[in-house]
């Protein structure tokens, strides 16, 4: 069932007469948070999406002064040169009169130079005819890409108000199951454990974002979601993440159980929940909404796979 269509027949005032237990209740907002935080991940992907298009276009735009220009040199140079011929002056003009005047020989040293100018005119036009060929395939896939850049935008702006919705209508649950709407807590205040390299700095990071909300979309400083916190903990140690957790997941490479360190992934949820493992059995992670960044154990959920971080 959509996740919208099981919220409201959850919240539904004609089911106020059967209310569910505390379990069933418990049970429903874990099964809709699973639900929202894989749309929560689908919008962060075509977030990074969103964001390459607007790279690319940047790039597009910067390489498109350089072709205009030689574009229109090119054909000015041609103008030029066919005006002057129109008008029987310059080069040409000058030729073509000493073509008629001079001595045989001197005609087909004469021819030469023509051929020559043909040549250069020859050259000219087809440098203008390749330098608007490649203006315009490259305004043509500019205007492609802003295209379907406006597009996601539209998309992404329903997912968002969709998201929103679906956040209030999970915070009433849990608000009617523990009286409030946020499980936060404090900040982690224990000795961080000692890992050397770069996955030394992700798990440091790690450790001093517990306590820290989620929120979705968010990849810090004041709060994040799964793979908000992941690719935050692993950009302090110099290295690019996705913000998607299936994509992360893609990023990294396969390891067993067996071979986990501190700094290495840890997937849930068919892809939809990621955590950073930090040693002793322990991963750290953005939980879901009305929560906070959190130690956890890494059997929280059933792990979907893990992966080591390429540095």
């Amino acid at each position: 069932m959509p996740l919208v269509a099981a919220l409201a027949v959850l919240l539904a005032p004609g089911a106020a007469h059967a209310a569910p237990s505390e379990s069933e209740l418990s049970k429903q907002i874990t099964e809709a948070s699973t639900k929202l935080e894989k749309l929560v991940e689908q919008f962060n992907k075509s977030t990074e999406q969103a964001k390459s298009v607007q790279a690319q276009i940047q790039q597009l735009e910067t390489s498109l002064g350089p072709l205009a220009h030689q574009r229109d040199d090119a054909r000015q140079r041609v103008a030029k040169l066919a005006a002057s011929a129109y008008a029987g002056s310059g080069q040409l003009a000058t030729w073509n009169a000493l073509l008629g005047t001079s001595s045989p020989t001197d005609v087909v040293e004469r021819l030469g130079t023509l051929q020559q100018l043909a040549d250069t005119q020859t050259t000219m036009i087809e440098s203008a005819r390749d330098a608007g060929d490649k203006y315009d395939e490259q305004k043509s896939a500019l205007q492609t890409a802003l295209a379907k850049a406006q597009e996601d935008v539209a998309k992404l702006a329903a997912q968002k108000k969709q998201i929103e919705g679906d956040l209030k209508k999970l915070e009433a649950q849990k608000k009617q199951l523990y009286g409030t709407s946020s499980q936060t807590s404090g900040r982690y205040t224990g000795k961080i454990p000692a890992v050397s390299g770069k996955a030394g700095v992700a798990v440091t990071y790690a450790y001093n974002a517990i306590g820290k909300p989620y929120a979705w979309g968010a990849d810090g400083p004041s709060s994040y979601d799964c793979s908000g916190l992941t690719m935050a903990a692993w950009k302090a140690a110099g290295v690019s993440l996705y913000h998607h957790a299936a994509t992360q997941y893609d990023e990294t490479a396969r390891i067993s159980r067996s071979q986990l360190a501190p700094g290495d992934l840890v997937f849930y949820s068919d892809l939809g929940h990621v955590a950073i493992y930090v040693g002793s059995g322990k991963v750290i992670h953005a939980p879901t909404f009305g929560e906070s960044v959190k130690l956890a154990s890494i059997d929280m959920m059933t792990p979907y796979g893990y992966g080591r971080v390429k540095s």
